[in-house]
């Protein structure tokens, strides 16, 4: 069975207008959970790496990383310090 792309179905559910509204809520906390990911990965550190260089706990790291924890700005600070990096903040008009 072949793999379906997460952008495809992600657009298909956003015709769904419960699960719009849903993301439009977790939608942003999400994408910074995977931006995040993603950027320690690219760095080449598992979670327990990152998390001693953070001073903080794997767990801690892997709730950021889940999109259960909104972190703060300060954390995200440290979090791009760890992975050598610094963090940018972008706003976008509404649609």
């Amino acid at each position: 069975m072949a793999a379906i792309p997460f952008r495809k179905l992600h657009d298909e559910w956003m015709k769904d207008a419960e699960y719009r509204k849903e993301y439009e809520l977790a939608g942003p906390r999400m994408e910074l959970a995977m931006t995040l990911a993603a950027a320690r990965r690219k760095a080449g550190l598992t979670q327990a790496e990152l998390a001693a260089r953070m001073k903080t706990s794997q767990a801690a790291v892997a709730r950021m990383e889940s999109g259960r924890e909104e972190p703060n700005w300060g954390t995200i600070t440290r979090y791009a310090r760890a992975i050598g990096a610094h963090p940018v903040l972008t706003l976008e008009a509404a649609e």
